[in-house]
């Protein structure tokens, strides 16, 4: 079997699949890519099941040593790719020759980068899942130098896709709000469909968090803990909004003025701090 040995581990490097469905009763958050087209993209690329487990980069990509040849790819936030000190393609399928080192450099664009391995990462699973899990501390811990990775088989016959098209980090992230179940805990909701705010640098898996003008309560105490949803914008007493992403918590105790739609997500994953965020206000 072959294995990943971790050279460089960058500032976060986790194993991440689709996630945990179905498990939030028991306080499990889904965790997964943060991008999933990404994910998708690049496991397509190298043949196999569009769910399989690979690396998700944060900024400062990851190196890796191969003890076997493998095929690999590299999608998501752009980024340079070399094999054995050579440039290598992004975005395509390349070969490993065993022994060597496989270079994902500091994102150009974008956060996070996805390096897919043909067989995938062959990690043990965790109900059902590989994926790493920051806030409830299941799944593999964030990648170490010296950490030794398992691949797994190669589908065979997979046809490996040539090219898959993703849509570029945003330079203005725009997301659609769907307004309830506690629009009216604030003072003229409407407001948000004019104000800009920015991505925090305080945003990580958990939530995407933002900077700006602070949206004013009109009713006063907080609520008891009820259940979160992905993509639901909950506003904490600092007034800026916060957007849960795939490790956000299974409850909460803040109104929640709306939810973003899942697919609006994979490019707020992708918005780095002090992109301009706007919201765009929708009633069901």
């Amino acid at each position: 079997m072959a294995e990943l040995v971790v050279v460089r581990s960058g500032p976060l490097t986790t194993v991440q699949d689709l996630g945990r469905r179905g498990v939030a009763h028991l306080g499990v958050p889904r965790a997964g890519a943060l991008d999933e087209p990404a994910l998708r993209a690049a496991n397509r690329l190298v043949g196999n099941d569009p769910g399989a487990a690979a690396l998700e980069t944060t900024l400062g990509g990851v190196a890796v040593r191969a003890t076997a040849p493998v095929l690999v790819a590299v999608a998501g936030a752009p980024a340079p790719v070399r094999v054995a000190g050579r440039p290598a393609g992004f975005g395509t399928a390349v070969r490993v020759p065993a022994g060597a080192v496989l270079e994902v450099g500091p994102a150009t664009h974008g956060v996070r980068g996805y390096l897919a391995v043909a067989g995938g990462v062959a990690v043990p699973p965790v109900l059902g899942s590989r994926s790493a899990d920051l806030l409830s501390g299941l799944g593999p811990a964030p990648l170490a130098v010296g950490d030794v990775l398992p691949v797994g088989d190669p589908v065979p016959g997979a046809a490996a896709a040539e090219w898959v098209p993703l849509a570029a980090p945003p330079e203005v992230l725009v997301l659609r709000l769907l307004l309830g179940p506690h629009a009216d805990w604030f003072r003229a909701v409407d407001r948000l469909a004019r104000a800009v705010y920015r991505v925090a640098p305080a945003s990580n898996r958990v939530a995407l968090r933002t900077e700006g003008i602070p949206l004013e309560r009109v009713r006063p105490g907080e609520l008891p803990s009820e259940g979160m949803v992905l993509g639901a914008v909950q506003v904490p007493p600092d007034g800026r909004p916060v957007v849960f992403l795939a490790d956000h918590p299974t409850t909460g105790g803040y109104p929640v003025v709306g939810v973003v739609p899942r697919a609006d997500l994979p490019a707020a994953a992708q918005a780095r701090p002090g992109t301009p965020v706007r919201f765009t206000l929708h009633r069901t």
